[in-house]
């Protein structure tokens, strides 16, 4: 059997379940998850290996309106992947009202590549309602397989696989059998302390906060990370910290929790937080936590 390989770029918009499709075809959590808009911030390389393929699975931001520097380079990792793709997941949330993009149905109708739409939280409606679902998306894309799933209930996943094999060219892997991913490992334990902090915090805050790993030492039988929470206000500080830092605290907690299970191995995790004032909206700031000004 002839060796296939694709990079495929998961698009929609936000909190459609993207990052939750792509850790259940990985079955590996790579991807944070929070019920918070914005949540992905970055272009994440999930890498699912077969002995017949190697599937490149690219999670990306979900579409939004810019409204800083910080949304800019988040449209521009999502521009990027329209680019270099072998093939598009597109998925919709079924249960909202205004489920498909109409600017971005006309940007996937215009590529020259495959388009597999995928239909999610089917478990949120009828029966009836998802025929008139389906109905309107075969009107727009009439050449594109459509699977109605629940990433939730893990529901009609895995079929999707077959039809992206299918659709796949034959070729090498593009990444060693083994390689998972192509984030360092310091970028999962921004990722994981800044999930923590969506679920943790409401309002602005976590939508203001950005994470950096200072420093991250394993041994044998103990992993040391020091890493930094940035704030865009001193208010925003105080509230990370909370009362006698047990917010903090908290937060350290459950990070750490995680990234044990993560790593398999023992954790020693110091945070503190610092103000990088309007960092969303400063080129150098942006420049340093890895956003793509260009």
């Amino acid at each position: 059997m002839k060796h296939r390989s694709a990079f495929i770029n998961i698009i929609g918009n936000p909190n459609v379940g993207k990052s939750s499709l792509v850790n259940l075809f990985l079955d590996e959590k790579l991807s944070i998850i929070s019920s918070k808009a914005q949540t992905t911030r970055h272009r994440i390389f999930c890498i699912l290996n077969n002995k017949n393929y190697q599937f490149v699975f690219s999670d990306t931001p979900g579409i939004i309106k810019p409204m800083n520097k910080l949304h800019e380079s988040m449209m521009n990792f999502v521009e990027s992947s329209y680019n270099d793709a072998d093939i598009i997941l597109y998925v919709v949330d079924s249960s909202q009202t205004k489920f498909l993009n109409e600017d971005l149905t006309l940007k996937l109708k215009s590529l020259k590549i495959p388009i597999v739409i995928v239909v999610n939280k089917i478990d949120l409606i009828d029966e009836n309602t998802l025929e008139l679902v389906v109905k309107d998306i075969k009107e727009k894309f009439n050449d594109s397989a459509i699977y109605p799933v629940s990433v939730k209930e893990n529901f009609n996943v895995k079929t999707i696989l077959d039809k992206l094999e299918e659709l796949s060219p034959i070729s090498p892997p593009f990444f060693p059998k083994d390689q998972i991913t192509d984030k360092p490992e310091r970028f999962f334990v921004n990722e994981i302390i800044r999930e923590k902090i969506l679920n943790f915090y409401k309002k602005e805050i976590p939508y203001s906060v950005e994470v950096v790993t200072n420093s991250f030492k394993p041994s044998s039988k103990i992993l040391k990370i020091d890493s930094t929470i940035y704030v865009e206000r001193s208010s925003q500080k105080g509230i990370v910290i909370g009362h006698k830092g047990k917010s903090l605290t908290e937060i350290g907690k459950k990070a750490r929790l995680e990234l044990e299970d993560f790593f398999n191995k023992k954790v020693l995790l110091e945070l503190r937080v610092k103000v990088s004032k309007n960092w969303k909206s400063n080129n150098t700031s942006l420049k340093r936590f890895g956003y793509d000004l260009s």
